[in-house]
């Protein structure tokens, strides 16, 4: 069954098309709220956020993995599997869709979730990692996500062929993130003329400096997502509505 989209707010989604016509980069920076209508759940959100049954820092922690590879690898193998079968929803590809238009020079994403990916986007700034890879933090290995998950069905833990427990390629509670990622996101989000928050609550740090990054650099933001952010007072318009149904417009309404 198709899920039922409710229609976009036809004045503030002209609002945005004009400001991304007008601009001259744009950029977009996404949170788990563009993967909730692809069926993946997001953080904290009360009854079905990921988080609300299970204390992230017992299981998705760097110590974690280093002191109990088992038990993290029965949260975070089942995490694999459901993110695997997942697949992009019409604001994913209504992002590729302006990318190879021409109107969106890059995304940024907080998303691990690999769908980004799979819907086209080829500027594409993972700062949290992807589950599209494992790392032997031993001797540096890295293996694509159906090797780690056949090993995952041999075993509790997929181990390295040094014998190492491999590591989910994210950035862990307790660990930094990559410094070429968010450099090259802050060099972006400098540039950017527009810079386009979609579906995240945007709280996060390090990624969260990246709108005032954007508005520093003398750009604008303009924010898609439901729930309050700490940038809606200075964001050049806001949408509140479904995600997918307000990129998709945003899409159509620029083909205008």
């Amino acid at each position: 069954m198709e899920r039922e989209v409710a229609p976009a707010a036809s004045g503030d989604v002209a609002e945005l098309a004009r400001l991304v016509r007008r601009a001259g980069s744009v950029v977009a920076l996404t949170g788990a709220g563009i993967s909730v209508p692809s069926g993946i759940p997001d953080f904290r959100t009360p009854g079905t956020g990921i988080w609300e049954n299970v204390d992230p820092m017992e299981v998705a922690h760097i110590d974690a993995w280093r002191a109990d590879p088992e038990r993290f690898w029965t949260f975070y193998g089942n995490r694999f599997q459901t993110l695997g079968d997942k697949q992009p929803n019409g604001a994913h590809a209504a992002l590729a869709d302006l990318e190879r238009r021409g109107l969106l020079d890059a995304v940024i994403t907080q998303n691990i979730d690999m769908l980004h990916r799979k819907a086209g986007t080829r500027q594409l700034v993972e700062v949290h990692g992807s589950i599209a890879a494992c790392v032997c933090l031993a001797c540096e290995a890295r293996y694509d996500l159906d090797v780690v998950l056949e090993r995952l069905g041999e075993a509790t833990v997929p181990l390295c062929d040094c014998g190492r427990p491999l590591k989910p390629d994210v950035v862990l509670f307790g660990e930094f993130l990559s410094a070429e990622a968010l450099g090259r996101a802050t060099e972006l989000a400098e540039a950017a003329d527009l810079l386009l928050c979609v579906g995240s609550s945007l709280e996060v740090y390090p990624v969260a400096q990246l709108p005032a990054v954007a508005l520093h650099g003398g750009g604008a933001i303009a924010i898609v997502t439901q729930g309050p952010t700490p940038y809606d007072g200075r964001a050049s318009i806001k949408l509140t509505g479904d995600v997918e149904a307000d990129l998709e417009a945003l899409a159509a309404a620029l083909d205008d």
